[in-house]
């Protein structure tokens, strides 16, 4: 009787009048006692009122029922499919949306729908992955700080693929103490990337330039990371960095003379294959024919043999004793000793090879010069506060 009178007067009552009488109808149905008949008729007066032209009425629907499990499945669903303002209560909270309900919705939905399934609590593996594939990056983001989403590596290698170009995503992500090194080192690799394209679209470089310079920082940055690595994760990084196409000469060369030997070993086992215990024992092996015969089972370019053999040489010599910066720099003498070998060589691909040691040298002196600048600066500090203390020690007497 009284959804039947409901019924009748909801027809002529304007859209708030028809909000407030829809949520105090759903609540009733929650949570007042009422026989199996009535309850069937209110089911049915709300399946009805889904098609109501004012959203502000199937929005009252949608807070009410947003976390019931004693809701109609039915109005849920219909709910969860309903224009964003209206559906975003039901995807945030309701109990009812199984993963396959939510995983369409992810793939079919806009960016806010997107983003309040990824904010739910808890959050499945697979919504996780479902938001990593083919969520946008505001979704993305909120399934980065959702801290009870089970988010597995593959999605946020995807989401790293995706949108690790984006500032706030990557600060996230750098962010996390677990964060593996491989991911850490495609994080810098995208920052890379879109400062080459920023610099190149101000005109500020040359395409070709700007793409160089953000390659070797890029590089420089990953040998910094790398120093800072556990020994058990360095294979890691190097197998990503094979697989990204970013284990190149140049970047093994660069560990080298930075005297990062760790990442040189890795580097060689993972590209010829030869056991990390072998390849260390060819290394530091005084007679060069083992390690002429490593470089060559890497495939590493001939041309650039001379500059290895050289570098070899001189961290047998002992030439980063003393070296400030740790294994995160490249050190001066060595890749001055290492420019000095192979000037002589000749040819196109020679040419390469010098242009980039000169590169390296003009890094290292740049490096050193700023390290030496900076430990005059902070003597200067100490003279200063000592000559203070004195002062007013004589004050005081």
């Amino acid at each position: 009787m009284i959804v039947r009178q409901f019924l009748q007067w909801v027809r002529q009552a304007p859209p708030g009048e028809r909000a407030e009488a829809t949520s105090a109808l759903a609540r009733a149905y929650l949570y007042s006692d009422l026989s199996p008949d009535d309850l069937a008729a209110a089911e049915g007066a709300m399946i009805m009122l889904l098609d109501d032209p004012s959203p502000l009425v199937r929005r009252a629907l949608a807070e009410v029922f947003a976390s019931a499990e004693k809701a109609p499945q039915i109005v849920v669903h219909a709910l969860a499919a309903d224009q964003p303002d209206v559906a975003l209560p039901v995807l945030a909270q309701s109990p009812l949306l199984l993963d396959d309900d939510l995983v369409d919705l992810i793939a079919t939905g806009q960016a806010d729908v997107q983003a309040v399934v990824a904010g739910r609590r808890p959050l499945s593996r697979g919504l996780a992955a479902a938001v990593a594939e083919v969520g946008a990056a505001e979704a993305c983001l909120t399934l980065l700080e959702n801290p009870d989403a089970d988010i597995a590596p593959f999605s946020i290698d995807r989401i790293i693929d995706r949108f690790g170009h984006l500032a706030p995503i990557r600060e996230n992500l750098l962010a996390r103490e677990d964060l593996p090194i491989a991911m850490r080192q495609a994080l810098l690799s995208k920052l890379s990337q879109t400062l080459a394209g920023f610099v190149a679209a101000r005109r500020w470089l040359r395409p070709e330039h700007a793409e160089l310079t953000a390659k070797e920082a890029c590089e420089k940055a990953t040998i910094a990371l790398a120093a800072d690595t556990r020994y058990e994760e360095v294979g890691a990084l190097v197998q990503h960095l094979r697989q990204s196409g970013q284990l190149t000469a140049g970047m093994i060369l660069r560990a080298l003379l930075s005297g990062n030997v760790v990442l040189f070993e890795e580097a060689l086992a993972e590209l010829s294959g030869v056991s990390i215990d072998r390849v260390t024992a060819y290394i530091h092996d005084k007679n060069i024919s083992g390690f002429r015969a490593l470089y060559r089972e890497a495939g590493l370019p001939e041309v650039a043999y001379p500059a290895f053999r050289e570098a070899l040489a001189a961290m047998r010599a002992g030439m980063m004793i003393g070296e400030q910066g740790g294994a995160a720099r490249l050190k001066r003498r060595m890749v001055e000793r290492v420019l000095d070998a192979c000037m002589h060589e000749r040819g196109e691909q020679a040419a390469s090879l010098l242009a980039l040691l000169r590169r390296f040298a003009v890094e290292a002196a740049r490096e050193e010069a700023r390290l030496f600048c900076d430990g005059l600066v902070a003597e200067a500090c100490i003279i200063q506060a000592d000559q203070s203390y004195a002062d007013a020690q004589l004050v005081a007497a």
